[in-house]
């Protein structure tokens, strides 16, 4: 994924890209001004006791399902857990797309993998994600699955894309809510869809702040990012669930576990993730899945059970984990810490189940998505 230097406060480029963001009001739904701020969740964020768990495989829980004329998009396909989830569906029968800013890497990453289909995208740029999506729309095919793993975690600095947004929001949230909206042409086409957006227990960190989504006017934090990134994820699949299951689709959130190794924790110090309990005195990872410390192929076993289980059929705008839906909590007081990643517990917090907030995130993600696209022009 294209990261972009950060802006310093005399850069002129910076300073036009950081009034898009000044000139966007953000949007506030008639729903939410007629709950006047009350969270409305979904009922039906409670286990199902599906007899998986933590310690459940990605070829486990999609043993026996033929997904033989499908077509499924995995972002972030090609390292970590969206790769195994690639494998895995790509097993099952389904055709399997890859959208790559760097096709030389994915290819080789790929290469043991029989079939897969790699396309030319980066999820920072508008105009790459509308071709991406012109290209598919243009077969006339059907979208059964959508996965959106792609991600990054706990950047030091404040970085902006070149938009002039924050780049975890922009990476984790912005990114795949527009590819998602242009292909919904297609997913509604299969008649039974889902969308999967991989979040994070990280979500705890932080609510989405509407009014200043960039750090323009507090201080930046690399979890404080991340965590806004990841319930803006669970929020986006509440909102697109609520929209689109009259036409087929549903749309699942989830944490995968605490999965060292991948890559996505490379922003963070190794003494942070020993302290934690993920690597140990060595810097190796810990495996344990009954504390949440997981292979890629644990890890990726929920993605493909939200994208795959008919336990979740007539279900939708849930947050998952541990093949499971996940059990609603109310935020702890005090600063959450990396550490909590790796206690056997998790749930989803409150704030990120707020239907409320869900549609105002919809409506600020469009706005922002217009305004650069304008601002292109």
């Amino acid at each position: 994924m294209r990261r972009a230097r950060p802006i310093s406060r005399d850069d002129n480029r910076g300073a036009r890209r950081q009034s898009i963001v000044k000139a966007i009001e953000v949007p506030r739904c008639r729903q939410a001004q007629q709950l006047n701020g009350t969270i409305v969740l979904n009922a039906q964020q409670h286990p199902l006791e599906s007899g998986y768990g933590a310690a459940s495989t990605a070829d486990e829980v999609i043993r026996g399902v033929d997904l033989s004329g499908k077509t499924a998009i995995v972002t972030g396909g090609y390292s970590g857990l969206g790769r195994e989830t690639v494998r895995v569906l790509r097993g099952a029968g389904a055709r399997v797309i890859v959208p790559a800013r760097d096709t030389n890497r994915a290819r080789e990453a790929l290469r043991r993998i029989e079939g897969v289909e790699i396309w030319s995208t980066d999820l920072l740029d508008s105009r790459s994600i509308a071709a991406f999506a012109a290209r598919f729309l243009n077969e006339n095919a059907a979208l059964h699955i959508l996965v959106n793993s792609a991600g990054i975690m706990a950047l030091p600095e404040r970085e902006l894309d070149a938009r002039g947004y924050e780049l975890q929001f922009a990476t984790n949230h912005l990114g795949h809510f527009e590819l998602t909206t242009r292909l919904l042409p297609a997913l509604r086409a299969a008649k039974g869809a889902r969308v999967v957006s991989v979040s994070s227990l990280g979500h705890r960190y932080s609510p989405v702040h509407f009014d200043d989504i960039n750090f323009e006017h507090r201080e930046y934090g690399p979890w404080l990012a991340y965590g806004q990134s990841k319930t803006a994820n669970i929020l986006f699949a509440i909102e697109l669930d609520a929209r689109e299951k009259a036409n087929g689709i549903r749309a699942f959130s989830l944490h995968p576990g605490s999965i060292a190794g991948t890559g996505l924790e490379k922003h963070i110090p190794t003494k942070m993730l020993i302290d934690a309990g993920v690597l140990d005195a060595e810097g190796n990872p810990i495996r344990d899945p009954s504390r949440n410390l997981k292979t890629i192929e644990q890890g990726a076993a929920t993605s493909v059970w939200c994208a795959t289980s008919a336990q979740l059929d007539g279900l939708g705008g849930l947050y998952c984990e541990n093949c499971d839906v996940a059990v609603a909590i109310e935020p702890a007081g005090g600063k959450s810490s990396i550490a909590e990643g790796v206690r056997p517990t998790g749930g989803v917090r409150s704030f990120a189940l707020d239907q409320v907030a869900a549609s105002r995130l919809w409506a600020l993600s469009e706005t922002m998505i217009s305004a650069a696209t304008n601002a292109q022009e």
